[in-house]
């Protein structure tokens, strides 16, 4: 039963993960027991963990469903980071650690290699070392609410699903992004990280959608570089600051994609 719940869980996973059963799809377990070769039980329990994860979806009366993430979802989601992200960076800078920066230089220069290595499940792997580059950012950031603000936005699913968008030239592009951050928080210049991230996920931001040409935000930003506090910068910072103070006086928020959108935990 192990052996074939592993097996379920790993197919259905890379399915989802490569794409194979998009956004939405309705993942049937008398189908998927028969493409894996094994029976409904352990489907349904790889369903149930995938659920867990934010891959799946249940729905009332019709089954499981790959996680759908509608725009209004991703404007959202991308908005949110935008502003905090940003800011994050900013602030880690100059309060970021030696080791915390040796840290970061290692997952820059890890997904660099698996970008161009290509080898296979790379985009997971990428994905996953991702998460940890921008998480050792906001503990470097010293705002201990940062880190579960975002947990509660932003989700392996949708990464994987923005890296599986990416050409080569989008690729190439976001790891020369973690390069230069790395670069910016060395340098201890908060204006320089806090652009370079708004440009990092702006830009993602593009890909997701499918929009058409660059975005203009990282040449913006970097006019205003070395002008610490000038007004965009204080009026970035005051954001920032309303928006955590808002999602963590509100009720906890719980995101179930595409069939309902963001919920109320409480």
């Amino acid at each position: 039963m192990a052996a074939a719940l592993e097996k379920a869980y790993a197919a259905i996973r890379e399915g989802i993960m490569g794409g194979t059963y998009p956004g939405g799809a309705h993942l049937k377990a008398e189908d998927l027991a028969v493409a894996i070769g094994v029976s409904r039980t352990p489907v349904r329990e790889a369903l149930r963990r995938l659920h867990a994860e934010g891959l799946v979806d249940f729905v009332a009366n019709r089954g499981a469903y790959v996680l759908n993430w509608d725009k209004s979802d991703v404007e959202e989601v991308f908005g949110l980071r935008t502003v905090l992200e940003s800011f994050g960076a900013e602030l880690a800078a100059t309060r970021r650690t030696p080791e915390q920066l040796a840290k970061l230089r290692t997952l820059a220069a890890r997904m660099t290699a698996a970008a161009r290595e290509r080898s296979p499940h790379y985009l997971e792997l990428i994905a996953e070392l991702n998460a940890d580059f921008h998480k050792t950012i906001h503990l470097a950031s010293g705002i201990k609410r940062l880190s579960p603000i975002l947990v509660t936005v932003v989700q392996i699913p949708l990464t994987m699903q923005t890296f599986s968008r990416y050409s080569d030239e989008d690729l190439e592009r976001s790891m020369a992004h973690h390069r230069e951050l790395v670069a910016a928080l060395e340098a201890r210049d908060s204006v320089w990280a806090a652009a370079v991230m708004r440009s990092h996920i702006v830009a993602a931001h593009h890909v997701f959608l499918g929009s058409e040409g660059p975005p203009q935000v990282a040449d913006d930003a970097a006019c205003s570089r070395n002008l610490t506090g000038s007004p965009n910068t204080v009026l970035q910072r005051a954001k920032a600051e309303r928006v955590i103070d808002q999602v963590m006086s509100a009720p906890e928020i719980v995101f179930s994609g595409g069939h309902g959108g963001y919920q109320s935990g409480k």
